[in-house]
């Protein structure tokens, strides 16, 4: 079997960086998604270079590999969960954004990461659907300009809730961009379950061209909450045959932000069901994991995908159970950051396809 498991460090945040990454190691992961925030690896922060060249040196020496990930909650706005984003209202807040996932490549680069993670971010109120995507659009284009000086591929993650939201959206930008060679997917296998047309296993052999990262997780039908593998409604041995079926050599990442914790335990937990998995498919055998298989997903309701909207508010990341999001309304936020505090201390660093069938409409509620 080709897939590659890793571990995100946004799972593992009450753990200092090197001892996440020691214990990722021992598990036997081949590598890691590693969040630029404030607790790991600051993007901000004083001698990012030098900090920088140190995980490099730590990652070489546990034999693990990277993808960067940029879905930190609070890293640019102390009062905006995610904020500000790609769309927006105001330039500086575009701006920041956009010169945070520039940093992100820099570092990508000097970490030879596999690719860069990103997202769009909600539409904001007042913004035309025609206006957000020529935002979306102008925003990346620096973006995937320093993408492709450093070589390092940019891979934008649909989320629930946001402009880009499912695989057709993904295959709106890639047609807006002119199929820049330097954009592609991040697939998260939760969010297949919980929002998208196609069941999770047809999403990846339809996104296999442009898979450059994946987050896995359990989850289940219109609730966009991250689970355990287990406690979701995932059928997982088809998903990671038809990952090996594409030929993806990047990372597959467990996902489980809001587990953190128990992220040792989890981590360990995760790598043995995934291992059992991949084993039984290697082997063509039934697979009997150590941990339990969730249960049989009933036939999803008509209005899953609006219900799956109504669970989360308007960020990129998973609601709680409840479906309660942290994020300040627009307006309530501190000015941004500049984009020059952020470019400050980084080193140096396919063929069109089938989109998949739009989901029902529906607006995503204010956050809470």
């Amino acid at each position: 079997m080709s897939v590659r498991l890793g571990y995100g460090t946004n799972g593992l945040s009450d753990l200092r960086l090197d001892d996440a990454l020691g214990v990722l190691a021992e598990l036997g992961y081949d590598g890691v998604g590693l969040t630029l925030d404030h607790m790991h690896l600051d993007p901000l922060g004083p001698g990012l270079a030098g900090r920088v060249a140190r995980v490099a040196d730590r990652l070489g020496a546990l034999g693990l590999s990277v993808t960067v990930e940029t879905g930190a909650r609070y890293v640019l706005d102390p009062r905006r969960k995610h904020g500000p984003t790609l769309l927006d209202a105001e330039p500086e807040g575009r701006a920041a954004r956009i010169a945070l996932l520039v940093t992100a490549v820099k570092v990508a680069a000097d970490l030879g990461a596999h690719a860069v993670h990103c997202f769009s971010g909600v539409r904001p109120a007042g913004t035309g659907e025609d206006a957000a995507w020529d935002l979306l659009g102008a925003s990346l284009t620096p973006v995937l300009d320093a993408a492709a000086q450093a070589g390092v591929p940019l891979a934008i993650e649909p989320e629930p809730g946001h402009l880009v939201e499912t695989l057709a959206g993904f295959h709106r930008l890639r047609g807006q961009l002119g199929d820049h060679p330097l954009l592609g997917l991040t697939l998260d296998i939760g969010h297949c379950q919980c929002l998208e047309p196609l069941a999770p296993a047809d999403c990846v052999t339809e996104a296999g061209p442009w898979l450059r990262h994946v987050q896995i997780e359990d989850m289940r039908r219109g609730v966009h909450e991250h689970l355990p593998f287990g406690d979701g409604e995932i059928d997982f041995p088809p998903v990671l045959a038809a990952l090996d079926a594409t030929g993806y050599q990047g990372l597959t990442v467990v996902e489980l932000p809001r587990h953190s914790h128990a992220g040792p335990e989890l981590a360990r937990s995760s790598m043995a069901f995934l291992r059992t998995q991949l084993t039984a498919l290697k082997n063509k055998t039934p697979a009997v994991g150590p941990t339990p298989v969730g249960p049989t997903p009933a036939a999803p309701p008509a209005d899953s995908a609006a219900r799956a909207r109504a669970a989360v508010g308007p960020t990129p990341a998973e609601t709680s159970a409840v479906g309660r999001t942290s994020a300040a309304p627009p307006g309530t936020s501190a000015a941004p950051p500049t984009a020059a505090r952020l470019t400050a201390g980084a080193g140096a660093g396919a063929a069109p396809g089938p989109a998949s069938a739009a989901p029902p409409t529906a607006s995503p509620p204010p956050s809470a």
